[in-house]
């Protein structure tokens, strides 16, 4: 597959996720409620027409011919890419999985590791310093700031303290 076909491909699906997703977000309000704001649908709506846009130029230029990614007969993915891709794809179906079961907290770790220390070679001193500092900042984030809950698995207990410091 070259790279010309690959975008195309792309604006065809992006394009048609755009759509699907306007229809979902056109089952609340997408326009301006009197008194209140925007409905509930709007943010998605408009953003998703926005994307919807860019698929189409992108589909024009493609038709054009216009543009250094619209011309490129290159080869999309080369094989050894395609692995690491595939390297990926496994670890974060794995993470996903681990998410009921020793919850995000621990799970988000072990794909760090994996991912900056295994797949991309970084110093240990990185990668630990990220798999601890990563964790902690989505914690306070969606569970103190944002007050959303996210999955804990077994670790559920190892958090009651800090419930206990914060709620």
């Amino acid at each position: 597959m070259t790279v010309r076909t690959a975008e195309l491909l792309m604006a065809i699906m992006m394009g048609g996720f755009s759509i699907y997703l306007m229809v979902k977000s056109a089952e609340l309000p997408i326009g301006w409620i009197e008194g209140e704001g925007p409905g509930g649908g709007a943010w998605p709506f408009w953003l998703s027409a926005i994307m919807l846009i860019s698929c189409m130029g992108i589909g024009y230029n493609w038709f054009r011919r216009h543009g250094r990614i619209a011309t490129s007969e290159k080869v999309y993915i080369e094989p050894h890419v395609l692995t690491d891709v595939t390297a990926v794809m496994v670890a974060l179906i794995v993470t996903v999985g681990l998410f009921s079961v020793i919850g995000i907290y621990g799970a988000l770790p072990m794909f760090l590791i994996f991912y900056l220390r295994f797949l991309g070679k970084h110093a240990w001193r990185l990668t630990i310093t990220l798999a601890i500092a990563i964790p902690v900042v989505t914690f306070y984030f969606f569970e103190i700031t944002l007050k959303i809950i996210l999955p804990k698995g077994i670790t559920e207990p190892l958090f009651i303290p800090l419930y206990k410091m914060f709620f």
